[in-house]
Formats: structure tokens, sequence, C-alpha cells
């Protein structure tokens, strides 16, 4: 393997990047332990999900930019980010990364606010008299 690889993941307004690279199986999240980044045990779930899928949690590094959205979105970013990494690494592990749901991007997106609405739907109230 060349020195570094990279792709990118996104989900909801949040985009990460992830940088791959021979290593221990430390992973960095805007310069920050991943597990102080992401204090909540199921968002760091999040986050390992695609490494323990191919048991290669313990054979890279990996450096993720991630900035918009909130923490869950960051999260699913970035988990989207690093399975296609590993794709790019190994084709081979594309088969058990897409059965556990890793490889396809989730779009759901806000709706946008219309005009003469209070939100995307939601009219203001009515009041008949």
């Amino acid at each position: 393997m060349e020195k570094q690889k990279n792709a990118v993941g996104r989900r909801k307004e949040a985009v990460a990047r992830v940088y791959l690279s021979k290593g221990t199986g430390n992973i960095m999240v805007n310069d920050k332990e991943y597990k102080n980044y992401f204090p909540i045990m199921y968002l760091q779930n999040q986050v390992e999900m695609p490494m323990k899928t191919v048991d290669v949690a313990t054979s890279f590094d990996l450096v993720v930019n991630v900035k918009g959205g909130g923490p869950k979105g960051q999260a699913e970013a970035i988990k989207m980010a690093i399975a296609r990494v590993l794709c790019e690494v190994n084709p081979e592990y594309r088969p058990a990364l897409k059965k556990e749901g890793l490889m396809t991007r989730d779009s759901r997106m806000v709706e946008r606010k219309k005009f003469g609405k209070a939100k995307a739907r939601r009219s203001f109230q009515f009041s008949k008299r």
C-alpha cells in the first residue's frame, strides 16, 4: 500500500474526510482522540463499526477532518468515509461492508422552509373568526 489513502463520507450537513495509513488503530477526529470527540458510546461504536466488520481495527491509523451537522450526523459521515477508504485499500472488503449497510449513502436531508409557512410544511395557526 502507498503512504496514504483518503475518502469522503457525508450525512445530513456533515462532511467527513478520512486519511488512512498503516498503524496501530489510532483514530483522531479533528486533532482529538475519537473517544474524547464523541463521549457517547453509541457514536463511538458507529465510528468503529467498519473497522470491526472487516477485522482491521489494529492495522490502520485514521486521521479524520469533519465539519458541519451535529454529533450523530458527523459520526455517521465518518462511518461511511471509513468504509469507502477500506474498499479502496482492499476491494475484497466490499461485500462484508455492503452487507452491513455501510456503503449506502443516507441521502435524507432537512426539507427547506417554504414562504407562507412557519416551517417546511407547518402552517401558521388558522383563526376562523
